[in-house]
């Protein structure tokens, strides 16, 4: 008799189907890998639609089940905003294991972003640097395919500002508007480099004024949702407890920590020196020391989901530990394909196993003062 597939002996259940789109997957990647990063990101979406990924549907267990403010999720590992702009593929990629997943960024119109290119891949640090600038077919367009979701899964819709909006405090208000009806949550990203000034809303009374135009425009959806608050890795000491206290008395829902950084150390790709937000594993230590410190500040008040840098299970534990309630990853899959959030989700259940935690939620800051 040959060999039993790895995939096979690890979770003997899988279906041939299953076992043969995973070698589709890695047989795939090297391939995507010889075209511009952005084209790349466009096939690899298109792969998804035509069925060409491994989806194993919802990974799931006793540990992995947790409530995310008041969002009740398979396991708490999430899809980053940024992989699908435009909502073009939510209900494959809520086959593939993820949780939960998130799409946009959308502004109020249509933008084409910055010129190309504007995306680079930096094999040796396992590591992107995109200066996409909200690149996408605005909330309306994007709002028409939030429609026809699929009725299972939890969606959530990062919410940004047009670069040429006169106020583009209020451009978050008005995506929430328009898409709100048809997400679960809604992420008011303040944090992208690549808008010029965007990340000064981040101060204390700019950021107080746009948060409560965004909470009264989500009071006033027919059904509430969960509003989270995503925060730049570079800020200082002051400016996140400025953040911290903000978020208390705002209202909002929780924290994600972190977006992109625009720090280059310790980096050796020859695309080092392009402008942008890095991501990936050189931002890892960086980004699970501000969730820490984010728990400190919020004594466990607030939710946190901690993102930058996951690629492995016990990275996604190390961020669960240091605070996070949930997790996101994204620029990992350019590496390590659309199967790692199942891989991801399944190593973690091993792991909360391996530890005695009965559910995800108890190990949550278990291990805080580690990273502070």
């Amino acid at each position: 008799m040959g060999k039993t597939p790895a995939l096979h002996r690890k979770w003997p259940r899988l279906s041939g189907r299953y076992i043969m789109k995973a070698l589709l997957q890695k047989i795939g990647l090297p391939i995507l890998k010889c075209f511009d990063a952005e084209v790349a990101h466009g096939l690899s979406l298109r792969a998804l639609n035509a069925g060409l990924a491994p989806m194993p549907g919802p990974v799931t267990s006793s540990r992995l089940v947790c409530n995310l403010a008041g969002l009740d999720l398979p396991n708490p590992v999430g899809l980053a905003a940024g992989f699908d702009k435009n909502a073009t593929a939510i209900a494959p990629l809520l086959k593939v294991g993820f949780g939960f997943i998130e799409v946009g960024a959308a502004t109020p119109k249509p933008q084409p972003g910055n010129p190309k290119p504007r995306l680079f891949r930096l094999t040796e640090d396992r590591a992107a640097i995109n200066r996409f600038g909200f690149n996408n077919q605005g909330a309306e367009a994007i709002t028409e395919r939030l429609k026809n979701r699929p009725a299972t899964g939890i969606v959530g819709i990062n919410l940004g500002a047009n670069k040429t909006s006169e106020d583009r405090a209020a451009d978050f208000a008005e995506v929430l508007r328009i898409t709100g009806p048809h997400v679960d949550f809604a992420t008011v990203n303040v944090s992208s480099p690549n808008t010029e000034r965007l990340r000064d809303l981040q101060g204390k009374a700019a950021l107080s004024a746009l948060l409560a135009d965004v909470m009264e425009t989500r009071d006033n959806l027919a059904k509430s949702v969960p509003v989270f608050l995503k925060i730049a890795p570079d800020l200082t000491e002051a400016g996140l407890a400025e953040i911290a206290e903000v978020a208390l008395s705002s209202g909002v829902s929780g924290i994600i920590a972190t977006n992109t950084t625009l720090s280059r150390d310790g980096l050796q790709s020859r695309h080092l020196g392009e402008a942008g937000g890095l991501s990936g594993q050189p931002l890892f230590e960086k980004s699970t020391k501000v969730l820490a410190q984010l728990s400190h500040l919020t004594n466990g008040a607030l939710p946190l989901i901690g993102v930058g840098g996951i690629a492995t299970a016990d990275q996604a534990y190390a961020k669960i530990c240091a605070g996070a309630s949930a997790v996101q990853l994204y620029t990992a899959m350019v590496f390590g394909g659309i199967g790692l959030a199942a891989d991801i989700a399944h190593g973690l259940d091993e792991l909360l196993k391996k530890d005695g935690f009965t559910n995800v939620a108890d190990a949550v800051g278990s291990k805080r003062s580690d990273w502070l």
